[in-house]
């Protein structure tokens, strides 16, 4: 029996190629474009270049984006699995403990439901407190 094995053609290589060099330049070209309209005449700023346009592409990226599959992706994955196999023993005491360093319960879904949904009786008093004409002193 033969084994199967995928052949890589050039030609796909080449149009994975040209593709990603055509994304670069629209999108390149969509910052200079945009750059160029908007940031000179509300800012003052100087026009800038198709290169700095990808400059500032490639710095956006790796400051707000990342890069796909870097360290964070993986570390998120291997915590989420880590963390459906946590006893329920073992999730009370990490939520002591984090209580404890913050000063109160953490992770309380009745202690957030009350911080969060207003008294009826206190929302009440309020209404009927700003109702109510005050004194001049």
């Amino acid at each position: 029996m033969k084994r199967f094995r995928a052949r890589v053609r050039p030609r796909w290589i080449l149009g994975f190629i040209a593709l990603g060099l055509l994304a670069v330049t629209v999108f390149g070209s969509l910052v200079m474009l945009l750059w160029n309209a908007l940031f000179p005449p509300l800012f003052h700023l100087p026009l800038i270049t198709f290169w700095q346009a990808l400059g500032l592409l490639l710095l956006a990226k790796i400051l707000f984006g990342g890069f796909r599959g870097g360290p964070g992706r993986r570390w998120k994955r291997r915590m989420d699995v880590d963390c459906e196999n946590i006893s329920q023993e073992d999730k009370e005491r990490i939520r002591q403990e984090w209580g404890r360093r913050c000063g109160r319960r953490f992770g309380d879904a009745e202690d957030f439901n009350r911080r969060s949904a207003p008294d009826p009786g206190q929302e009440k008093a309020r209404s009927t407190a700003s109702a109510t004409p005050k004194e001049d002193i």
